[in-house]
This record gives C-alpha cells, sequence and structure tokens, in this order.
C-alpha cells in the first residue's frame, strides 16, 4: 500500500508545486508521469509480486476515496492554473495542462474504475462523478453492465478485433459503448420494475452539461476550451487502455452458441511494477476479469496463463497510436493465444 499511495498521489503533489511556483517546477509532474515512469521500468528490475489472493487491504478503499477527491482539486487547479490568472507563460501552462490530462487518463480512470466496483454506495457514486466530470459518465455502466459481459466476444464495442487499428476503433467504441451502456441499464430498470428517474445516464448526461455549464460560468471560453481538450485526452487514454488490453484476443463459441467462460487468456497483461503501482495495478487484466471483485493490491499475474504485452502498458499505449507498428509487434501474439 505504500507504493501504491507514493506512486499514485506524487504526481498531483508536483502538478501543485508546478502550478504556485512556475517555470522550470511546472515540468516536474510531466517528466514524473512520461520519463520517471519508464526509467522505473527499465532501470530497476523487479520480479512481479503476489499479494494473498486472500488478504484485506485496510487502507486500499481510503486511497481510492482520497484520490478521487485529489481529482476535482486537481481539475480545478489545471483550469485555473492553464485558462486563469496564474500568471504563468505558455510553457508552463502547456506542461501543467498535459501533466493533468496524463493524471486524468492513467490515474483518476483507474480510480474510478475501481470504485465503481464497490460495494458502498458512496464509493460507486464517486467513480460515477469522476467520470461524469471527464464526460465520459457512460463508461461507468458500459464498463460493469456490458463490458464484463461481453468482453473478447462481438458484442463488446470496448474489444477490438484483430486487424483494427486504434483510430477506427475509436471512433466505434465511443458511441457504441454509449448505446450499449445505454441499453444495458434501460433493460435493468424494465426488469426491476424501477421509475425511469433513477436511470444512471441523467447522471451522466445532466453531471456532464452542469460541469460544462459550470466551468463557461467560472471560468470563460477560454476555460471551457481547456475543459474539453482534457476531457478529449482522458477520454482517448481509457480507449486506449481497453484497446490495448483486449486487443484481438477473443472467447470460443460453445456448442450451444455461447462464449465459453471469461478465462485469464482473453486480456493481455503487464508485469512492469512502477507503472503497474501508478495506475493501481490495472495491467493485472486478466484476474481483474476473472476475479472483478478482488481488491486492486491482491490481483494476481501469472505469465503462464496470461498473455503478457512486449512492454509496459503505458509504453504500448504510445505504440497504438502507430498502427502498422502496433499489428507488427501485437498480431503474432494475439494469434498464439487464440
Amino acid at each position: 500500500m505504500p507504493l501504491f499511495a507514493l506512486a499514485t498521489l506524487t504526481p498531483a503533489a508536483l502538478i501543485a508545486f508546478g502550478a504556485l511556483q512556475g517555470g522550470w517546477a511546472a515540468a516536474l509532474g510531466l517528466l514524473y508521469m512520461t520519463a520517471l515512469v519508464a526509467l522505473m521500468d527499465r532501470l530497476i528490475a523487479r520480479a512481479a509480486i503476489n499479494s494473498d489472493p486472500e488478504a484485506e487491504f485496510p487502507g486500499s478503499d481510503a486511497l481510492l476515496a482520497a484520490l478521487g477527491v485529489a481529482h476535482f482539486a486537481l481539475l480545478a487547479l489545471v483550469l485555473w492554473t492553464v485558462a486563469g490568472a496564474s500568471g504563468l507563460h505558455a510553457l508552463p501552462r502547456a506542461a501543467i495542462g498535459i501533466a493533468c490530462g496524463l493524471v486524468f487518463g492513467q490515474i483518476s480512470h483507474p480510480v474510478a474504475h475501481e470504485l465503481i466496483h464497490k460495494r458502498p454506495r458512496a464509493l460507486r457514486l464517486l467513480g460515477r462523478l469522476v467520470y461524469t466530470s471527464l464526460l465520459t459518465g457512460h463508461h461507468a455502466s458500459a464498463h460493469l453492465r456490458v463490458h464484463h459481459v461481453h468482453v473478447a466476444t462481438a458484442k463488446d464495442p470496448n474489444s477490438p478485433p484483430m486487424g483494427t487499428g486504434f483510430y477506427r476503433f475509436a471512433l466505434s467504441a465511443a458511441p457504441g459503448s454509449f448505446r450499449a451502456g445505454l441499453a444495458a441499464e434501460s433493460a435493468m430498470l424494465t426488469r426491476g420494475g424501477k421509475p425511469r428517474w433513477r436511470h444512471p445516464y441523467l447522471l451522466y448526461v445532466g453531471g456532464g452539461m452542469a460541469m460544462i455549464a459550470g466551468v463557461a460560468l467560472l471560468a470563460g471560453w477560454r476555460g471551457l476550451m481547456v475543459y474539453i481538450a482534457l476531457c478529449l485526452y482522458a477520454q482517448m487514454q481509457i480507449l486506449l487502455s481497453d484497446y490495448v488490453q483486449h486487443y484481438g484476443l477473443s472467447r470460443r463459441t460453445r456448442t450451444d452458441g455461447a462464449p465459453e467462460p471469461v478465462g485469464p487468456q482473453h486480456s493481455w497483461n503487464a508485469p512492469h511494477w512502477f507503472s503497474s503501482a501508478v495506475t493501481l495495478n490495472a495491467p493485472r487484466h486478466s484476474d481483474h476479469h476473472v476475479t472483478p471483485s478482488r481488491a486492486y493490491p491482491a490481483l494476481q499475474l501469472d505469465a503462464e496463463r496470461m498473455p503478457m504485452l512486449p512492454r509496459p502498458l503505458p509504453v504500448m499505449a504510445a505504440v497504438a497510436l502507430v498502427p502498422p507498428l502496433w499489428r507488427r509487434m501485437m498480431d503474432a501474439r494475439a494469434r498464439r493465444w487464440n
């Protein structure tokens, strides 16, 4: 737990220091999220450690709640720094903005993802609010009601078939997951006989509109443009995460027409220790799909039974932005696992 806390809380502290100090300090958060993470993964060799899967981690939920609250503080800070009267020059503003975008996509997203899986209602709501603040609230429903049910099949918009480039995937997955999540939540309300005013999409859409209106009112058109850019940047990273972790892997169809159960072979993983700590063990993705209720510190890794990415997850997300290079690295690996 100390490693998770240090890895995830440090970038927010560095960004806040850079926003207040300006000058060279404005680059600290950006350097942390890019160069330092890559160097720690590459230069410090450390064997992947599996915690006891039955162990309890009392501080894990508290860290998630703290990071969820910190997300909103950081969002307010970046709008003031980049679009407000912070007094910083253009380059420090850009460094702060890009660093925050990386934090939103690589830390806030895993935080919200963990929160929506939690049993306490307050934690689940916090996770939905984090996604809603990034104008992608529907991801909370699409992930739980669609992705976990239909992963590695054609019914999941966020499971890219082999040969699909990232940009083509993103153009179909973004609206596809919105529609699939909406249909799944509507069907659940109908089956449960619940009123339509309890539809979670009212929170996602209404909350997103409230965020846009609030930012425009408090930060003006410039703040609104910065906010939209940050949201789109974070959404792209969320899509990249799904793309990289599920590319080309598929569940076989049984004789009764149903797909085989989700297994460890249906998600890509990465054993690199520091980027795993920064992203709350998100690269241990197979075990999350097999046991969604397992706490993130206890997620397991088995290189013999789980597909492994050739590079750390953040590096592979960058590779996915160059489809020919991505296919050269990944297609043969996906074929072997299928």
